[in-house]
């Protein structure tokens, strides 16, 4: 099954409070589940790394074998892709835990950038989870 996602962190304070928001969709387009997660106090880029772990969790729930991410980090997308080194402790240990989960699931992930226009609902669930501290469908 091939599934695609929208992914965001978001941070109010950097470091401060932080969360994440995944919106997974089957390959026509339908939302077939939606994520706002309340992380506490950490980096944007804790939170963005954290929101790829989020749908790659997601995904692995609906038994995809493919995951197409779009996220407006260009840091997350270029060290997910290998054009950049991963060189904060605190992100390297997120960075090997995707890479695992990968392998442990067997799903082919693939991730693009995209403008942060073309990602408001994955903002709009972090930014929520944010909100009220919790979780948020």
């Amino acid at each position: 099954m091939k599934l695609i996602a929208y992914i965001d962190g978001s941070c109010y304070g950097n470091p401060g409070e932080s969360g994440y928001g995944v919106v997974l969709q089957d390959e026509s387009g339908v939302t077939l589940s939606s994520l706002g997660q309340y992380i506490g106090k950490g980096t944007n880029n804790i939170a963005e790394y954290r929101g790829l772990l989020g749908a790659i969790e997601l995904a692995r729930s609906f038994k995809a074998d493919t995951l197409h991410v779009f996220s407006d980090s260009e840091l997350l997308v270029r060290q997910i892709n290998g054009e950049y080194k991963v060189k904060q402790p605190h992100l390297i240990s997120l960075f090997h835990q995707i890479h695992d989960m990968l392998d442990e699931s067997g799903i082919d992930l693939t991730i693009r950038h995209i403008p942060r226009e073309k990602n408001k609902l994955a903002d709009k669930l972090a930014r929520k989870a944010i909100h009220i501290k919790g979780e948020v469908h």
